[in-house]
């Protein structure tokens, strides 16, 4: 076999692209990544195959795709050479993940024989288990630079010695080479533990499943149909862009992929609709942005969310459907405020195609259907995500069988044979490349934290430089997920901020409830007991009371093993799931703002490419539109919105439009026309009042503001 490719970096890009002409030696590839997807299918409903084979397999075939399409080697990538030495380093990568999970129980026999002794790995085992860690290090740096490389090789020297060497909360015991290597490879929470298993059940067959929408025409439906809702509003092609966004978030996932896939469509559109560049690029990187929010599919946060605090996938999936809708709608009226201010959007054209929007619709609606309805059975995500590719294809073929008796051919369905089947799989996995190399990369840090405690350090640390304010903290959070996100994707930012993060957020919560508590009185002796385990003067109040600035002052002093002791007594299980799952979410929320907040702001840059706008101006433009990101947070940590009954939310949701409307006018300084300090200051006071939590007479008295000044601006206007 022969290579003979010319400009081998771009061709190296094209490998999972469909086949066209004569054989060529990359039609192996493309089998090979056609196969690899159906076992992705199989293995999660037909095969019983252990949780270690399974992940071991998966990271094998995705090491082996890795190595090959992202070769190291740049413009002499093309050359014979460059490709044999891929291909033999993905083969032995893949080969060294199936060995380790071939030789588990021989290492335990070995291991259990030998009294006294560590972990028994034979040479062989050695050179397996560090050159899977050193492909952890190379292909997580191939497919998202050098970052999670560094704290791969940080983690490591944390457990191994540079633990020992640190002073105060994260100084840490080493240990040997072996059990760390053991524990990498082995432990629930290593490379082929929790991580591996979410990628290998739920986010690839996710992404397969988007693979599928695509190259069957849903994704002609989701323009389409944008331009119905929105074509007679003012503004209207930046409202498609808004739209068609959040309706391709349910099939990407991805604020990059989203902004590139709809951006090529609405940003001209925008652009000759009358709107300034930086701002129709913008509008695309925030509206994008908020496709990692937007259930069902919720990239892979909803996922990793689901496996980390062991509530239901279902769950939170329904809890986040109001807040994407608060956020889509604060993208929407920013829109709406800039196409009357530079009166934008009042002459457009938006034909639209009959064909394409009904069959598209089909195949982007009924699939849809058929997943959410499996998920609302309680049938587990792999499950309904394989069912609903059945449900696209099966789909199609009926869309095909219409077409036959449309007398006008305007009806346009996409039919879904072999050869459209295989270029959804090879979409798929192309799209699950880096998921699948990032997860099973940060298992390796994410056995690190669990390993050495330095995730309670952390924890710890937050605690303290919060001093038990919320808002402090989540401002704290808000900085680092911005400082990581600069270097790694959302998914991997909001991965390792939820490990280190989320028991201190939802502790300080946790907090408020046990200050209250402790203002009363705690007359409890079971209750009351734990606290004389802490050295304070006010531990004598406990049972008579105190003030609250007294509770939070004991609160600040309780040593973090036994606070850990005390929260589980003093708060109600449920709700402590109820502050892990916020804490959760506005982790998850604000790890999405790297999209959009320079300097680093990847979605927002790929829109600047395609509206050749300034990259900076439109990054700036970007996180002024997305402001949602910061607002639906702290309605998470202050109002019950994803805690409430159903009538709770949907107040919450309806008033808060009126205060994201006042912040965003604000922002502009301009509503419905130009405004003033008087109604900058009324939309100040009505903001409040709206976000006021269920307090229905400010709610009403903000709104009331809210409109008020919307009115009176329009007003000056004219």
């Amino acid at each position: 076999m022969t290579f003979s490719i010319e400009n081998g970096p771009s061709t190296r890009d094209t490998l999972l692209s469909m086949p066209t002409g004569k054989f060529e030696p990359r039609h192996i590839v493309l089998v090979f990544a056609i196969c690899f997807a159906i076992w992705h299918v199989l293995t999660n409903v037909y095969l019983t195959e252990p949780g270690l084979w399974q992940n071991a397999t998966h990271f094998a075939g995705f090491a082996f795709l890795a190595s090959i399409t992202m070769s190291p080697w740049g413009k002499r990538s093309g050359e014979t050479w460059a490709w044999i030495v891929d291909i033999v380093y993905g083969l032995l990568v893949a080969g060294a993940a199936l060995w380790v999970a071939w030789a588990e129980s021989g290492l335990y026999e070995r291991s259990l024989a030998v009294t006294g002794l560590g972990w028994q790995f034979t040479f062989i085992d050695w050179a397996a288990g560090l050159l899977l860690v050193f492909a952890c290090i190379d292909l997580s740096r191939r497919v998202a630079g050098w970052v999670i490389p560094i704290l791969i090789v940080l983690s490591l020297s944390y457990i191994l010695f540079l633990g020992t060497m640190l002073p105060g909360v994260f100084r840490s015991a080493s240990l040997p080479l072996n059990d760390v290597l053991f524990r990498t490879l082995y432990n629930d929470e290593g490379m082929f533990g929790i991580l591996g298993n979410i990628s290998v059940t739920n986010i690839t067959l996710f992404m397969i499943f988007g693979g599928f929408l695509v190259v069957s025409g849903a994704s002609n439906f989701v323009i389409e149909i944008s331009k119905v809702v929105a074509g007679r509003v003012k503004g209207g092609a930046a409202f498609v862009a808004v739209i068609s966004s959040a309706l391709t978030g349910t099939i990407s996932g991805s604020a990059i992929a989203n902004t590139a896939s709809t951006g090529v469509i609405t940003i001209p559109l925008m652009k000759s609709n009358g709107f300034r560049p930086q701002f129709a690029a913008g509008v695309e990187a925030a509206a994008s942005t908020g496709g990692q929010l937007m259930p069902p599919i919720m990239g892979a946060g909803a996922f990793v969310m689901a496996s980390y605090t062991s509530i239901p996938y279902g769950t939170i999936v329904a809890v986040s459907v109001v807040p994407a809708i608060l956020y889509f709608l604060s993208v929407a009226f920013i829109v709406r405020i800039e196409a009357v201010k530079y009166d934008a959007g009042s002459e457009i054209d938006l034909t639209v195609d009959r064909g394409k929007m009904l069959s598209g619709g089909l195949v982007f609606v009924i699939p849809l259907t058929v997943m959410i309805w499996l998920l609302l059975t309680g049938v587990t995500p792999s499950y309904a995500a394989c069912w609903a590719i059945v449900a696209v294809i099966v789909t199609s073929w009926f869309t095909s069988l219409v077409a036959h008796f449309d007398q006008d051919g305007s009806f346009k369905p996409v039919n879904m044979g072999p050869s459209k089947i295989s270029e959804a799989l090879i979409s798929g996995i192309r799209s699950a490349i880096m998921t699948a190399i990032l997860l099973t990369a940060i298992g390796i840090m994410n056995n690190a934290i669990v390993t050495s405690g330095v995730g309670n350090g952390f924890s710890l640390m937050i605690a303290q430089w919060s001093q038990g304010s919320l808002v402090l903290a989540i401002a704290l959070i808000a900085i680092a997920s911005l400082v990581l996100g600069m270097g790694l994707p959302v998914t991997a930012a909001y991965i390792i901020l939820a490990i280190l993060t989320a028991p201190a957020l939802a502790g300080i919560m946790a907090d408020g409830l046990i200050a209250e508590q402790l203002v009363a009185g705690i007359t409890d002796p079971a209750k009351s007991g734990l606290f004389f385990l802490v050295d304070h003067p006010l531990v004598a109040q406990v049972t008579t009371g105190m003030t609250k600035p007294e509770a939070w002052e004991l609160i600040r002093n309780i040593p973090f093993e036994i606070a850990v002791t005390i929260r589980p007594v003093m708060v109600d299980p449920a709700l402590q799931t109820t502050f892990l799952l916020t804490a959760h979410l506005i982790i998850f929320w604000l790890s999405q703002d790297s999209n959009v907040t320079p300097p680093v702001c990847l979605a927002a840059f790929t829109a600047a490419g395609i509206a050749g706008s300034s990259p900076m101006a439109t990054g700036f433009e970007s996180w002024k539109i997305a402001k949602g990101l910061y607002v639906v947070p702290l309605l998470f940590a202050y109002t019950p919105l994803i805690s409430g009954d159903l009538i709770e939310v949907l107040q919450i949701g309806f008033f808060a439009l009126f205060g994201i409307y006042a912040t965003n006018a604000i922002i502009q300084w301009y509503a419905e026309g130009p405004i003033g300090p008087v109604a900058a200051l009324l939309l100040v006071l009505g903001a409040v009042g709206a976000y006021w939590p269920l307090a229905l007479l400010p709610n009403i008295a903000g709104a009331t503001v809210v409109m008020a000044v919307i009115v009176m601006s329009s007003r000056s206007k004219t």
